[in-house]
């Protein structure tokens, strides 16, 4: 593994970076004059981004990778090796969700959904770790607000987000005597692709919240600043850290039954 960051160049890696929060965080790395590498199975999107952030000066490499395929993270190492780069900043923001209840959803999804929010991004981790470490670099792993409680209706995804989040706080203790920031971006809905992925009813419930919810780019940008001022755990928007301390605080016999009453409005 050493051999990845002798004589290369450093780069950040993004994962999921196609659409949304993804392409946003590539987008703000590139102008704060990071070389990134953008991981998406979309490679159309992925090219339009990086013609993009080239058009800007920046410098953009497409990775085009389903990460949940057999041998991808030796693929992405092997890749990065042939580009001459080395992992210095890691974005784990490659993930989707599933809204309705357990038994009801797709069974090979739910797992698909295990295996790419959670086992992707910790194989990710584990094989980057050293030259990020080598590099003093750094970690952003996004989570979400749903990392903080269980989600019935919406259980499988809730889960994968909480270990997301612990995994990450984990790893930030570990990692901060070495000089490497550790950071889990938290954010609430966001309107992006995710939300047709997940099946929620963007007529319903998702519209009219629109007006506050915080944007993909305010997101991201919350997260990056995060990220570099040692922050290990971002929650941009007022309403998402009064959500947060909400379900910290109340009792989950109380809990539980409002955050299976909100899911239901959403599909």
């Amino acid at each position: 593994m050493n051999d990845l960051a002798v004589g290369r160049t450093k780069a950040t890696i993004v994962t999921g970076a196609s659409e949304g929060i993804g392409a946003e965080l590539a987008r703000i790395f590139a102008a704060k004059g990071h070389e990134v590498v953008l991981v998406a199975r979309r490679r159309d999107r992925l090219e339009a981004l990086a013609a993009e952030i080239a058009s800007t000066g920046g410098k953009a490499h497409v990775i085009e990778l389903d990460l949940c395929g057999e041998g991808a993270i030796d693929a992405l190492e092997v890749a990065l090796r042939q580009a001459g780069l080395t992992p210095e900043i890691l974005v784990n923001n490659a993930g989707f969700g599933l809204i309705g209840p357990a038994s009801k959803l797709d069974e090979a999804e739910q797992l698909h959904m295990v295996e790419l929010n959670v086992k992707a991004l910790s194989a990710l981790t584990l094989r980057f770790m050293k030259p990020i470490m080598e590099a003093k670099g750094g970690i952003l792993n996004v989570a979400s607000i749903a990392s903080f409680m269980p989600g019935p209706n919406f259980a499988v995804y809730y889960a994968t987000k909480a270990y997301v989040r612990s995994f990450s706080e984990a790893i930030a203790q570990e990692l901060a005597p070495l000089g490497v920031k550790v950071s889990c971006l938290c954010p609430g809905p966001v309107l992006t692709g995710f939300q047709a992925r997940a099946g929620f009813d963007l007529t319903g419930a998702m519209a009219a919240l629109k007006p506050s919810l915080v944007s993909a780019e305010e997101v991201a940008r919350q997260g990056y600043e995060g990220l570099f001022a040692g922050r290990r755990v971002v929650v941009p928007g007022v309403m998402n850290k009064f959500t947060v301390a909400f379900a910290r605080l109340t009792p989950r016999a109380v809990l539980m039954p409002i955050l299976a009453f909100a899911q239901n409005g959403r599909t």
